[in-house]
């Protein structure tokens, strides 16, 4: 559901007591964790109970289970997940009570509100980018509150109100929410057409991130990626504007022409291989120099840096065989998790598994996600993880298994999820490194793979 922007968001303190339909969301559960902290009265529910919904519990939130009117309680504001239907019970009794209803983004901006505002954004690598960030500022003193769509593993959540004045947020482009944080600065991965089932084109993806680009404060900074050719262009264009652009790059052959180059992270180890986690690195180095902040410091919060969870997150070793859970699900960032896979194997095989995610995204791109698989030795296929959408029989993983250039009995399609970590325990051997991809609930194959090679070791 698409709830309005307002034209005008007070500071969260304003907000009186604030309930939250769809907490245990990454975003909603972050933004509700700086209220805790700024002493803000919270409420929410989810649809199921989790590891985020106790956690915020601990930290002083009433959250419930299951959606119901009653639940909304003496809310003064309504904040409300974009996969929160119409008919949601809280929903409509807010509506009826005529509170203050505001979707993540405008959420989101209100605790931003006086704060020094650094957004992050990017068809890929953006949660990682932004936590790199996070630890480089620390590392350099600056302490900033932050906001990611995954949890640190350094500090086990997701956000965090800090000292300083500087706030880093991951910028989401799905549903146009980046375009309502005015940042002093803005960081952009990458443009590489995604979610067009909102945007409809390439190039009307692509002029969002103009559009966001121009939200920058006259006083801040553009940094841009330019290995991506979408990021490139959007780094001349604001630079012949007049706009301070700030550019890096991971070639080591663009050294003399991009501000930041490869050679600015000489002799320190990333806590994870490939060309695409070098570039998240790279950017978040760029953007605390340009903040001013010290080269060594940020660099030496780059090296601690021990990931985020879902992105490369390493789950274990069973029977001599490594288990790896990562987020992609578009094709640029299967190949590039591929990539980090097969260096991270040595000399084992790639075991993959993926789950398609959202039937608009795999109807587009379903050929180029199994022609991006072909890099591993075995592929498992699940079916379509719909989440907001309903299921289209053309649309399943089999179409994209279909697609996967490698000989068919090195390729299976297992619709039902339950039964794909037998597949992959079945497939392995020793040596190899099995590695589950997907933003969905392909997450919970992993552990159920290191059970069953324990049992079987």
């Amino acid at each position: 559901m698409r709830i309005p922007v307002p034209d005008v968001v007070p500071p969260a303190e304003e907000l009186g007591r604030v309930h939250f339909v769809g907490i245990g969301g990454a975003g909603l559960s972050a933004i509700a964790r700086i209220m805790l902290a700024r002493g803000i009265g919270v409420s929410g529910s989810d649809g199921v109970d989790s590891a985020t919904l106790a956690s915020l519990r601990e930290a002083g939130a009433t959250v419930f289970v299951g959606h119901d009117a009653a639940q909304v309680g003496d809310a003064d504001t309504l904040v409300v997940s974009t996969a929160v239907r119409e008919d949601n019970p809280e929903y409509v009794e807010a509506v009826r009570r005529g509170l203050r209803v505001l979707p993540r983004s405008s959420a989101l901006a209100s605790v931003m509100a006086g704060r020094r505002v650094v957004a992050v954004a990017g068809t890929h690598g953006k949660t990682t980018t932004t936590s790199l960030l996070t630890v480089a500022l620390q590392s350099a003193g600056a302490d900033p509150t932050y906001a990611v769509g995954g949890e640190l593993a350094a500090t086990g959540t997701n956000a965090a109100e800090g000292s300083g004045d500087l706030f880093v947020a991951e910028a989401d482009e799905s549903d146009g929410a980046f375009l309502h944080y005015a940042p002093h600065a803005a960081v952009v991965t990458n443009v590489d057409a995604d979610h067009l089932d909102q945007w409809g084109t390439p190039e009307a993806y692509a002029a969002a991130f103009d559009e966001f680009a121009d939200t920058v404060s006259p006083d801040g900074f553009l940094v841009c990626v330019v290995d991506d050719p979408g990021a490139a262009a959007l780094a001349e264009r604001h630079r012949a504007l007049g706009r301070r652009v700030v550019t890096v790059s991971t070639r080591a052959d663009a050294a003399d022409s991009v501000d930041v180059g490869p050679d600015a992270l000489a002799g320190i180890t990333l806590w994870s291989p490939g060309d695409h986690y070098l570039a998240d690195a790279l950017a978040a180095l760029a953007t605390g120099l340009a903040l001013g902040l010290d080269h060594a410091a940020l660099a030496a919060g780059l090296a601690a840096y021990t990931g985020t969870k879902r992105r490369m997150e390493r789950k274990g070793e069973a029977g001599g065989v490594r288990v790896y859970d990562s987020y992609a699900h578009h094709p640029a960032e299967i190949i590039g998790d591929l990539q980090s896979g097969r260096a991270l194997a040595g000399e084992g095989r790639l075991v993959v598994a993926f789950q398609p995610h959202l039937v608009s995204r795999t109807r587009i791109f379903g050929e180029a996600m199994g022609q991006a698989l072909g890099a591993a030795d075995e592929v498992v296929l699940t079916d379509v993880y719909l989440a907001r959408e309903e299921a289209d029989p053309d649309v399943t993983g089999a179409y994209v298994a279909g697609s996967v250039p490698l000989p068919a009995d090195r390729v299976a399609f297992v619709p039902d999820l339950a039964d794909v970590a037998a597949e992959l325990a079945r497939r392995a051997r020793p040596g190899d490194l099995v590695l589950t991809l997907g933003a969905g609930t392909i997450t919970t194959v992993g552990p159920l793979v290191l059970e069953l090679l324990a049992d079987h070791g």
